[in-house]
């Protein structure tokens, strides 16, 4: 008797793994048709930078959530990534809230643009 019950329990958690499987299958392809996340980034960029054509935004949705890969014209990536990364950090957390919202990890890529005039990172250990 308490085998068959045993059994009858294992079989209800398997099946309600099972839904839970299927429903994040359908909300993770429910994420992948929407592009709100994009569109929302787009519109974001476009209103801050001086060159808003040359804005682009790529999309790509898997396991870990959904990426978008940002790319801005070179002299706008100050305007970007701001002050000690505060701008990127406040889009990061705007499109956190947007992922939330849709039930998916929104994460952000902002791709340096050739013909950046950065300067290469100096070690903090060494000295000149």
């Amino acid at each position: 008797m308490s085998n068959n019950l045993t059994l009858n329990r294992l079989s209800a958690k398997i099946l309600v793994i099972k839904k839970g499987r299927q429903k994040l299958s359908k909300i993770r392809n429910d994420m992948a048709d929407k592009a709100t996340d994009q569109e929302f980034l787009e519109y974001l960029t476009k209103s801050i930078v001086d060159h808003p054509d040359d804005v682009k935004v790529d999309r790509k949705v898997d396991e870990m959530g959904v990426l978008l890969s940002l790319k801005v014209n070179a002299q706008d990536m100050g305007q970007v990534v701001g002050r000690q990364g505060a701008t990127a950090k406040a889009i990061r957390s705007l499109l956190r809230i947007v992922g939330i919202k849709n039930n998916a990890r929104v994460n952000l890529k902002i791709e340096e643009p050739e013909g950046s005039t950065r300067a290469p990172r100096m070690d903090r250990g060494t000295e000149e």
